[in-house]
């Protein structure tokens, strides 16, 4: 459902001149929700996709139990919740695409979700997590030119041409920041509170387009015939 809203919010964008130049940049946030205070047992069976029989003999219980949710681990934290993927435009800065996932899911995985098509001329950018042989190819095939950040490997680290290549795509890339940094400070924060993923995919999509919709009312005020 989200998704279409984002097609059509995308086919209203074009029709009014803001068209998606400049390239894509791909990026992921963490939406956190409050801890459940699962069993190993319940922890086991969530996992398992089991999600029915944790409290089965207590459905009111089992209804407050946010079963969509994961735990995974970020600069050394451990986090719980959902995770946003969206597609920025780099001229624009307006959301374009957003997919909603638990957070254990890999940014990598994504990508496909959330790559606009018909844009073989502009590149794109995105964190090393998206970095791969298999996605290096998918873009060459499709045409996009591949800004992904560079990655070191066990016992192979960057060499000082890669860190001064990522350092230059990190100003572009960095404009996704402003996106989560406009939710964050004024919209109410990134804390989530409602319960499941169907939920949670509405409420973190649909502020991801209320955002972008603010964003094209500051855009309009610039310039009110974008080329």
């Amino acid at each position: 459902m989200v998704e279409a809203l984002f097609r059509q919010f995308d086919g209203y964008l074009a029709r009014q001149g803001y068209i998606a130049r400049g390239g894509q940049i791909l990026d992921a946030s963490i939406v956190p929700v409050p801890k459940n205070h699962n069993t190993r047992d319940e922890n086991r069976a969530i996992k398992a996709g089991k999600a029915r029989e944790v409290r089965a003999d207590k459905p009111v219980r089992r209804s407050q139990k946010d079963t969509g949710a994961r735990w995974t681990g970020r600069h050394g934290k451990s986090l719980y919740g959902y995770k946003t993927h969206v597609d920025v435009d780099r001229q624009h800065e307006l959301v374009r695409r957003c997919h909603v996932s638990d957070a254990a899911r890999h940014d990598s995985q994504m990508v496909d979700n959330l790559l606009m098509r018909g844009r073989t001329g502009s590149g794109v950018w995105a964190d090393p997590a998206c970095r791969s042989r298999e996605m290096e190819a998918g873009l060459r095939a499709r045409g996009p030119k591949s800004h992904i950040h560079r990655k070191g490997r066990r016992g192979k680290p960057l060499t000082e041409q890669g860190r001064s290549s990522n350092r230059a795509r990190s100003t572009r890339r960095a404009r996704v920041e402003h996106v989560y940094g406009a939710q964050a400070n004024g919209m109410g924060g990134t804390l989530l509170r409602t319960i499941g993923m169907v939920r949670a995919q509405a409420k973190i999509g649909m502020k991801n387009l209320a955002c972008s919709r603010r964003h094209l009312v500051r855009l309009r005020r610039l310039d009110p015939c974008p080329a």
